[in-house]
């Protein structure tokens, strides 16, 4: 098995390297890292109901789309993750995740799997995990809450439910804690990161260190920039869903509906009590076949005047109404 500290932390480049060693790998793999603030969704997610977006453009907090389904998940540089990528291997969620127990228990901590698919202390979650299958090799992957700043995970996962409405793998929230609560002795991220390798290397057989070479480096470069950092992937792979949010504006009560496929609007209707100047039909036709990303409906809107259609109502309004 070929162990690997992956000391990048950016999520971008991270999702790739999970990408990059599960496809180009034929060794087993085990592999620690941390991601600077980010969002990670499921695979089967829809990305913006799973987001504060106002919260993540304040703090800059990535958002990426992973390999597995499951749930959205916060890491932040005191959350560690793991992942194992094996061929041939019979592993399930509790295989997988029993090296994890045997270090914390060794710590003086008793933390147990639990449901599906998570780890537990004291009955409070301290470990999500995911897994997928391809070509004869697995991928499991788990985060760690190590001592994750819980308000900026609470605020960045906080949702306004009644905003969309689709049928997207939802996130399951639960009551969570951090390991650095529950030890004996202290110890930072970093330490309890060695003492996890450690672990793996006396127990597994035929480990081995592996750092990635000049050519592993840029093939992953190739796949962050093309793939993982990109909207298409993060937000465009979301499920159909459909859209709606109301605000009041000097021009009285504004209401839109939008229907969304593929990450993309096919469909506007907008209501209110304001004054219309122009047809409105004309309005949310413009909007029609733009992407539900900020950026360009943003370049859209500075080709246009919202008070040329809504008497009071300004392009700083719809904007604030799409999201």
């Amino acid at each position: 098995m070929l162990c690997i500290f992956n000391t990048s932390n950016d999520a971008y480049f991270n999702m790739a390297v999970e990408e990059y060693v599960f496809t180009h790998f034929d060794d087993d793999v085990f592999m620690l890292w941390r991601n600077e603030p980010a969002i990670i969704v499921g695979r089967f997610q829809n990305s913006l109901a799973e987001i504060n977006l106002d919260f993540v453009k304040e703090k800059g907090i990535k958002v990426v789309r992973r390999l597995t389904g499951g749930g959205a998940v916060f890491h932040d540089l005191q959350n560690l993750n793991f992942t194992f990528c094996e061929s041939n291997s019979t592993g399930n969620f509790r295989t997988f995740t029993q090296p994890i127990l045997e270090v914390l228990n060794g710590l003086g901590v008793d933390a147990r799997f639990e449901g599906r698919n998570d780890l537990m202390i004291d009955g409070r979650k301290f470990s999500g995990n995911a897994q997928c299958i391809s070509n004869g090799r697995i991928l499991h992957h788990g985060t760690l809450l190590f001592d994750t700043a819980m308000t900026d995970m609470s605020n960045a996962l906080k949702v306004n439910p009644l905003k969309f409405e689709d049928k997207a793998v939802k996130s399951v929230r639960k009551r969570v804690t951090n390991i650095s609560e529950h030890l004996k002795q202290p110890l930072t991220v970093l330490q309890f990161s060695d003492l996890v390798m450690k672990h793996i290397m006396d127990t597994k057989p035929n480990c081995q260190m592996y750092e990635f070479s000049d050519e592993d480096i840029a093939a992953i470069t190739k796949l962050r920039d093309e793939k993982y950092s990109t909207w298409d992937w993060n937000f465009g792979h979301s499920p159909k869903y459909s859209y709606s949010k109301m605000i009041r504006t000097a021009g009285g009560n504004i209401e839109i509906h939008l229907n969304i496929e593929k990450g993309s609007i096919v469909g506007v209707k907008i209501y209110g009590d304001f004054f219309a100047k122009k047809d409105v039909s004309e309005f949310e036709g413009l909007l029609v076949g733009l992407p539900h990303e900020e950026k360009a409906i943003s370049e859209k809107l500075a080709k246009v005047n919202a008070e040329d259609y809504f008497l009071g109502v300004t392009n700083e309004d719809i904007l604030k109404l799409m999201f």
